[in-house]
């Protein structure tokens, strides 16, 4: 049977309706994922400055000697820094990307499973692009094959990515702020750990962090949109009915 069509006249088609629907979108939500995304795009769009046109490579080296320190003095963090990083690879991510949305969309939260799905597909697909785009190599100093190119970090990126959302739906169904930091204080960790193996430059990191936390501001924003927009419709046709 079609839906029938909502009336010019009815509630739901009024300016002022439309104008308190566009007002209620506003929350405090979407004005700091804003600001986040406007400092984030910013700061990714100045490293692409600095290291392709500027070529200057004074944090890079920097970064690269604070991990250099760190390894000569504590050689036990090797095999730690080795099982964290696991947890940002394609390996890890594959898998995990599709037991946990089938696990909440079987437990009954069809709508976290989707966002998640979204949030790492589009990540992935993103992430390709800008490497295709920049086509940086890896640096020479790697203590280990790494395949692929550099710029932005796949592992920092598709981290933010994936725990990122993670922290927003914990934040959103239990309220658990203390374990949403742990999952985004994670995300970090396994993008450091990229440039303790010097698989990559400490600019590729970053602007991984500031790619991932740009996407999932923006699948946010717009699955809120979406969701709203979706439940205005709904209850105008049940109203019309």
């Amino acid at each position: 049977m079609p839906v029938p069509l909502v009336p010019p006249d009815s509630p739901a088609s009024t300016p002022a309706s439309r104008t308190a629907g566009v007002a209620g979108l506003l929350t405090a939500e979407v004005l700091i994922g804003a600001v986040v995304f406007v400092l984030t795009f910013g700061l990714f769009f100045y490293l692409t400055r600095v290291i392709f046109r500027e070529h200057s490579e004074v944090f890079d080296d920097w970064g690269f000697a604070q991990m250099d320190r760190l390894r000569a003095a504590q050689p036990w963090t090797y095999g730690v820094m080795q099982t964290i990083t696991f947890f940002g690879s394609v390996k890890f991510f594959v898998p995990a990307s599709i037991l946990v949305p089938l696990l909440l969309y079987r437990s009954g939260y069809g709508r976290y499973a989707i966002e998640l799905l979204l949030s790492m597909a589009g990540g992935i697909l993103l992430n390709a692009l800008l490497k295709l785009w920049f086509h940086r190599d890896r640096p020479s100093t790697a203590l280990f094959y790494q395949y692929g190119l550099s710029f932005p970090s796949g592992h920092a990126m598709m981290g933010v990515a994936y725990y990122g959302c993670l922290a927003w739906l914990v934040v959103q169904y239990r309220a658990r702020w203390g374990v949403a930091a742990a999952l985004v204080g994670f995300a970090l960790l396994i993008g450091l750990t990229r440039v303790y193996f010097h698989v990559h430059y400490p600019t590729d990191v970053v602007a991984g962090f500031c790619g991932g936390a740009a996407w999932l501001v923006l699948l946010r924003t717009g699955i809120q949109l979406f969701w709203k927009e979706k439940g205005a419709a709904e209850e105008a046709i049940g109203n019309f009915n």
